[in-house]
């Protein structure tokens, strides 16, 4: 199934049990910064991180990271400002450098992940860049602005711009149903379900499904993430099963039964390797063709490709995982080696996404080369449906636009934010955060296949989000 984003995350006030006083100062910048408030002193010490509590050893391990030693040598990547005339960028301060540093550091001393590459721009300009650890730790190959990382959800980003040139062409439509396009969708159905999740039957759908819907996840289609037999037919059926070309695996989705009708809420799963059929269908042509062609090329993202294509020489990033054990390298579950899904599957390095990253902060341009129209641009982020992670996690203050999250209420979101702000994650802790207000844009990269049990939290993109946009 498609790879659910990285998670923004409640502190625990355990945090201050363990803080010691020689790093007081990093705990008040902490709460000023991060807007944590009395959470990191509060008398209630029950915790909480996810839905779950954080545990003491997390806690250590966001000390540690404060607390490593080392500084940074990486140099600026040779990417040209967002666009011509602009002015000099306000460099981040030495606190915000040092902080950056002892938290990816932190993390790779304490054996919890391998590396990390992180990119700062503030105001259309690359203003820190920073690599530790390894891409490959049993051959001691270093990380660096190269390394070349799976992006799992960042993936949906790059498709939902894909679609937006083609509407702003006329060659899709935002309000067309997508069964215009794919007339295997036009007999659809919803499921009807009783309290305890079971299936009792179904109806059929009397919203017509939009491509709107597909791009916002409003779709009702899944698996989602709640527990089920609904979810586990979506699994077993779907298109992340069996094999096959992106147009093949597509067609399974219409026998399966809808979750709820187009447009009733915000419900994450397949709707954009949909909607990557549908980028196919219109453009008349594959869709890595397409993104090579439209979005690739111009940007000068030279190491950006689906995952099948990448040379068997590139510096490929190894997975990894958490074990009893200590970090060993994983094996990926729905790994599309032989695919184009459209919520997962692209190959990137920092630098490359930071390129489309600097299209997106400006309005759909980069370094001359337009991708979208101003106006275009700007309406991937304006909200479309409200709610997401609210089911899941139970944050509020975010909503879906077209191809982005964007923070509708910066204090409800539990997050380092303003509102305006816009942004997606991927499953393996890779992060966009693009920052309006702040000019603040930021991409970090790392290579780890998360758990399930809560503790192994990608703390670090959020960490440091924290740290850049500190005002």
């Amino acid at each position: 199934m498609s790879n659910p984003p990285v998670y923004p995350l409640l502190w625990s006030s355990d945090v201050s049990a363990i803080l010691a006083n020689d790093v007081s100062a990093i705990l008040d910048w902490a709460k000023a910064s991060l807007g944590l408030g009395e959470v990191w002193r509060g008398p209630d010490t029950t915790g909480v991180c996810m839905r779950g509590r954080l545990s003491r050893p997390l806690a250590l391990a966001v000390t540690v990271a404060f607390l490593g030693c080392g500084g940074t040598d990486t140099p600026l990547p040779d990417l040209p400002p967002a666009r011509d005339g602009l002015p000099e960028a306000e460099a981040l301060s030495g606190f915000q450098t040092w902080a950056i540093d002892k938290v990816i550091r932190g993390r790779v001393a304490m054996g919890s992940r391998s590396g990390f590459v992180v990119l700062v721009a503030r105001d259309g300009r690359v203003i820190h860049a920073a690599a530790t650890g390894h891409q490959d730790v049993e051959a001691e190959v270093p990380m660096s602005l190269d390394t070349r990382f799976q992006i799992a959800s960042m993936t949906k980003p790059v498709i939902g711009t894909a679609a937006m040139i083609l509407i702003e062409e006329g060659k899709l439509g935002l309000d067309e149903p997508v069964a215009t396009y794919l007339p295997s969708f036009g007999d659809l159905r919803v499921a009807s379900l009783d309290e305890d999740g079971q299936m009792t039957g179904t109806t059929p759908m009397q919203t017509p499904l939009l491509v709107r819907h597909v791009m916002s996840f409003a779709s009702g289609m899944g698996p989602g993430f709640t527990p089920g037999p609904m979810r586990d037919r979506w699994l077993a059926e779907g298109p992340y099963s069996g094999s096959g070309p992106l147009s093949a695996r597509v067609e399974r989705i219409p026998p399966l039964p809808f979750f709820e009708e187009p447009g009733t809420r915000w419900r994450y799963g397949s709707a954009y390797d949909v909607l990557a059929r549908l980028i196919e269908v219109a453009s008349g042509e594959p869709l890595d063709d397409f993104l090579e062609r439209r979005i690739f090329v111009p940007l000068g993202m030279q190491a950006t490709t689906y995952l099948k294509d990448v040379p068997s020489d590139a510096p490929l990033a190894v997975m990894y995982e958490q074990t009893e054990d200590g970090l060993a390298r994983a094996v990926q579950e729905h790994r599309p080696d032989d695919w184009t899904p459209g919520g997962t599957g692209l190959v990137s390095t920092a630098s490359d996404y930071m390129r489309f990253a600097l299209m997106l902060w400006n309005e759909g341009e980069y370094d001359g080369v337009r991708i979208l129209a101003p106006e275009t641009a700007r309406r991937m982020r304006v909200p479309e449906i409200d709610g997401v992670l609210a089911t899941m996690m139970g944050i509020e203050g975010l909503s879906f636009g077209l191809g982005v999250s964007v923070v509708t209420d910066a204090d409800a979101a539990l997050m380092p934010s303003h509102d305006g702000d816009f942004w997606w994650s991927g499953a393996y802790g890779t992060h966009l955060w693009i920052s309006p207000e702040s000019g603040i844009v930021l991409v970090v990269m790392q290579q780890q296949q998360m758990g399930n049990d809560g503790e192994d939290i990608p703390v670090v993109p959020f960490l440091v989000q924290g740290i850049v946009i500190d005002d």
